[in-house]
């Protein structure tokens, strides 16, 4: 039976986070898979899953709904073994056989189901930055959530698909304080947290904000936001509003313009939040005309094994609507159940 078929316990998500403080403090580099709605399954059995596949792309008609149960209540890991089990029994691949099976975007979402994260990261980047308008949000997104682990793979399988380094392309489809964000985010060299807090250098870097006003300064912004570590950052951002008495928001739409400023704003949401980053991301595709089914299948996929209960938390605290019915609400076709199956149940 789906997990995603009933709604009891779910309903106790918001309240667990609160009492634990975890919908407040949930970081994009934090602890990876301990507020994920997808958990490695424990009754798995790789074969039952490919025999189950087979019968639902080779009998009378395409039974959807068993490739979603299969693909949305497995661990990337597990579907892995799936896919290459699949190959092995059958002589065919499993991508192959099911896009021949499926359209729309029910396909798209299995064939991001079934890619490595690594790989499902590179290709959205490479989409970005070969689309002019949506560098400063989907290039920044990947660069500034992943952990230096993921966007070490994800850079190392872009050079390998696409035969160019990411930062070569950066350096093409992007200019002046994006490109010098974008560049320095890509190189990975924001410092780790050593367990001590560093009071003094604080200081130093909220002081330095405060005189990088002027022009020519963007650098001092560029530096301290891509190369300090978050815990550092968390503390300096909230001494910088104390210490001006307004927020960090009003400063970066005040300094900086353009896709600069929706970058550097996107930037500091995630240090200071990165769940509600997420939330935020979230709302706004469903908010729009046609749903923007691109962000919401790359975030829920991405962040389920993740911290996607506590964007959850942040999306019912913010918008006084759970995700689940804002899906439920919005979303149609044949995509519709394996989203909700991802976002996995309701908080009341």
């Amino acid at each position: 039976m789906s997990v995603t078929s009933g709604k009891t316990g779910a309903s106790l998500t918001e309240e667990i986070l609160n009492h634990l403080g975890l919908a407040d403090k949930t970081a994009a580099w934090g602890t990876l898979g301990t507020l994920g709605t997808l958990r490695t399954f424990l009754s798995f059995s790789v074969d039952k899953d490919v025999q189950r596949l087979l019968r639902a792309i080779a009998g009378q008609g395409v039974d959807h709904n068993a490739i979603v149960d299969v693909l949305t209540n497995r661990s990337r890991e597990q579907r892995q073994l799936i896919s290459r089990a699949f190959q092995e029994r059958t002589q065919q691949d499993l991508l192959k056989s099911l896009q021949a099976a499926l359209s729309g975007n029910l396909e798209r979402i299995v064939v991001a189901l079934l890619h490595p994260a690594a790989h499902l990261d590179a290709r959205e980047l490479r989409t970005a930055l070969k689309d002019s308008g949506s560098a400063e949000d989907v290039a920044m997104e990947i660069l500034a959530t992943r952990t230096p682990p993921q966007l070490q793979e994800c850079l190392a399988v872009y050079r390998h698909d696409f035969k160019v380094e990411a930062e070569e392309d950066i350096k093409c489809a992007t200019k002046g304080i994006l490109r010098d964000l974008l560049l320095a985010l890509a190189k990975g060299g924001r410092e780790s947290y050593a367990g001590i807090i560093d009071y003094n250098l604080a200081e130093q870097d909220v002081q330095a904000l405060k005189r990088a006003e002027g022009p020519s300064t963007e650098q001092t912004w560029v530096f301290i936001l891509t190369q300090r570590n978050p815990e550092h950052l968390v503390r300096v951002l909230h001494q910088y509003q104390r210490s001006t008495g307004h927020e960090l928001e009003k400063t970066i739409r005040d300094r900086f313009h353009g896709a600069a400023q929706v970058a550097l704003l996107s930037l500091a949401s995630v240090i200071l939040n990165a769940a509600l980053y997420f939330a935020d991301k979230l709302h706004q595709a469903l908010q729009e005309t046609e749903p923007n089914y691109q962000v919401l299948m790359r975030i829920l996929i991405s962040r389920s094994e993740t911290d996607l209960l506590s964007i959850r938390a942040e999306f019912k605290k913010k918008f006084g609507k759970s995700l689940y019915s804002s899906l439920q609400d919005t979303v149609k076709g044949d995509c519709r159940s394996a989203l909700l199956a991802l976002c996995r149940a309701e908080d009341l």
